[in-house]
C-alpha cells in the first residue's frame, strides 16, 4: 500500500474543501510547484492532482498550474477534474502526466471511458466519489441513483486499472476514512482500489493496512498532511517497514 499526496487545484493555489464544497475552501500554498517539491522530498510515490474548477466546469481550468507540478518533480503524476474527452487526455499525456482520473464521464458517457482505455492502456483510473453507497458527479454537486459498486464493476469491465474511492461525507474532514465501504468494494473488484477522504493520523493508516490484502493498494492524504496531524514522511516509512515484514 502506497501514501499518495494529494494537491488540490482551484484558481492556480493548493487548497482544500469540506465535503467537496467550494465555498469552503481553505488555501494552502499559491505555488504549487514548491508544493509538489516538498511531497516529492518526504519520500512521495506518486502525486494525485485535482483540477477543482474543471471539475465544475467540465473543462480542465488550472493547466498551468498543473504544468508547474510536471515541471517541478520527477515522480508520476495522476491528474483528475474535468476531463471529458479524448482530445483533454492527449493534452495531458503530451505534458508529461502518467495517469489520468475520470469520475463524471463514467456516469455520463461510458462507452468514452472505454474508449480511453483502449487508447490509453494501463493510463485510465476512475474515481467514484459516494454519498451513503451512491455515486455523486458534476464536483460533487449532484447525487446519482447509482451504486458504486455497480459503477466499479463496469468500469473494470471496461479496462481501468485502478479505482479512486472517496467517501463524501469523510472527505476533509478528518474523521477516518470509511473502512468498511473501503473493503466491500475492493473485495468486489479484481482490480485495486485507492481509498480517499478522512484520513487524519497515523491510526487511520494502521486501519487501512489491515485491509490491504482485500486489494486496497494505495490511500490518498490532503488535509491532514497540510495540518500536520500526519506525517507524510513518517507514513510512507511505516507503510513500507509494515510491507516488509510481511513480505518475509
Amino acid at each position: 500500500m502506497i501514501i499518495i499526496p494529494a494537491i488540490d487545484l482551484k484558481e492556480g493555489k493548493c487548497v482544500r474543501l469540506e465535503q467537496g464544497l467550494m465555498d469552503k475552501a481553505t488555501v494552502y500554498s499559491d505555488d504549487p510547484g514548491t508544493t509538489a517539491r516538498h511531497w516529492e522530498a518526504q519520500g512521495a510515490e506518486l502525486l494525485h492532482v485535482v483540477d477543482l474548477n474543471g471539475a465544475f466546469a467540465g473543462v480542465p481550468k488550472n493547466l498551468d498550474a498543473i504544468k508547474a507540478i510536471r515541471a517541478a518533480i520527477k515522480i508520476p503524476i495522476e491528474v483528475g477534474g474535468g476531463i471529458r474527452d479524448i482530445a483533454t487526455i492527449e493534452a495531458l499525456v503530451g505534458i508529461g502526466i502518467d495517469r489520468i482520473i475520470l469520475g463524471t464521464a463514467a456516469i455520463e458517457n461510458p462507452a468514452f471511458v472505454a474508449e480511453a482505455c483502449r487508447k490509453f492502456p494501463d493510463r485510465i483510473i476512475v474515481g467514484i466519489d459516494a454519498k451513503e453507497g451512491l455515486v455523486a458527479i458534476k464536483g460533487w454537486a449532484e447525487v446519482t441513483k447509482v451504486q458504486a459498486v455497480d459503477l466499479a464493476k463496469q468500469m473494470q469491465d471496461h479496462g481501468v486499472i485502478a479505482i479512486i474511492y472517496t467517501d463524501i461525507k469523510r472527505d476533509g474532514m478528518l474523521s477516518g476514512p470509511n473502512i468498511e465501504a473501503t473493503q466491500a468494494l475492493a473485495k468486489a473488484l479484481t482490480i485495486p482500489v485507492i481509498a480517499s477522504g478522512g484520513v487524519h493520523t497515523m491510526k487511520d493508516i494502521e486501519n487501512l493496512l489491515t485491509v490491504r490484502h482485500s486489494g486496497v493498494s494505495g490511500v490518498i492524504t490532503g488535509k491532514a498532511i497540510y495540518s500536520g496531524s500526519l506525517d507524510l514522511k513518517e507514513a510512507i516509512t511505516f507503510v513500507k517497514m509494515n510491507d516488509n515484514r510481511c513480505a518475509r
